[in-house]
């Protein structure tokens, strides 16, 4: 039965099957977007570098979140555009196979950056005489460290598997870019060791986590109700909320597409997600996490100051 099989080299993206005039408009929406998370994203990595009232344990773990979303963009977006304004949207398995094993590595050590950033607030704000003994240096590099190498065995782990199967067609993945779900499609074998894998992988790094992240927030929350101070509390529950609606924003969006049940249009649904978790959230992030902080924004206006003091 192999010998009549015909093995893939590449693979056609379909993308979004739009009319032209949609996929022009949604180049220039995605790649204004795009511009926004790379700019965002490095604007707030760079002020952090320079400034040195921001080297500090909350702001260390922002700066990975920044290089997380700014390499899970670079890693889908890029060929998403190329595709809304070329006919010709295939991609060689090899690389393919690469964006997968790069997606699922992003999108692993943005789960565990949102966890340990979650475990800094809540010591910085439940144990705040620990703070400095409890998120010292060496114990930041560490879990900053563990989070990156962890994810990338993981995503080793998937790409393993993946390439143990035989690709026989056909050679049509219906995604904007090689998903992993999509991916699996591809192969004329039995599939279920790669799915089992994939649940007790989001098991673990999705439900676990945000496990991790709630209960961390809700002891976050009874400390700030007993805050005396209303302008201590206001601060405390401003960089919390800020927190949560990305957590939720992420998780959401990961757990709705690889652990609840399909909808009709499976495929559709998967791109839509898909843009939530690549592009919407990187953009957001910078947002979200640091344009809003009065501590970066004062940080931003002393780095415009010294330049024009130039």
């Amino acid at each position: 039965m192999r010998a009549n099989q015909t093995w893939i080299t590449e693979v056609t993206l379909l993308g979004f099957q739009a009319d032209l005039a949609v996929e022009c408009f949604l180049f220039g929406l995605f790649s204004l977007f795009y511009s926004f998370t790379l700019l965002g994203n490095g604007v707030i990595l760079g002020i952090i570098c320079l400034d040195h009232r921001l080297h500090t344990p909350m702001y260390f773990f922002l700066s990975h979140l920044a290089i997380v979303d700014m390499s899970y963009a670079s890693n889908n977006v890029p060929k998403m555009l190329a595709n809304l304004v070329t006919q010709r949207r295939t991609i060689f398995f090899i690389p393919c196979i690469m964006q997968t094993f790069l997606y699922l590595a992003f999108a692993h050590i943005e789960c565990l950056i949102l966890v340990v950033m979650s475990y800094d607030r809540f010591v910085a704000i439940c144990h705040p005489l620990h703070y400095t003994v409890i998120m010292s240096w060496r114990v930041c590099i560490i879990l900053a460290a563990v989070s990156w190498i962890f994810s990338f065995l993981l995503a080793l782990v998937h790409l393993v598997l993946i390439l143990r199967l035989p690709f026989c067609g056909p050679n049509e993945i219906n995604h904007f870019f090689c998903e992993i779900l999509s991916v699996l499609k591809l192969a004329c074998a039995d599939t279920t060791l790669n799915q089992v894998v994939i649940f007790a992988a989001c098991v673990f790094i999705l439900v676990g986590p945000l496990c991790l992240v709630l209960v961390s927030y809700t002891r976050i929350l009874v400390a700030i109700l007993r805050i005396q101070s209303g302008e201590g509390r206001k601060k405390a529950f401003s960089t919390c909320s800020s927190h949560l609606c990305v957590v939720g924003i992420f998780f959401g969006s990961a757990i709705v597409m690889y652990m609840a049940p399909k909808s009709q249009s499976p495929e559709m649904q998967q791109k839509i997600l898909s843009l939530f978790y690549s592009l919407f959230n990187p953009m957001l992030n910078p947002l979200i996490y640091s344009l809003r902080n009065a501590e970066v924004k004062g940080a931003l206006r002393r780095s415009l100051w010294k330049e024009r003091a130039k």
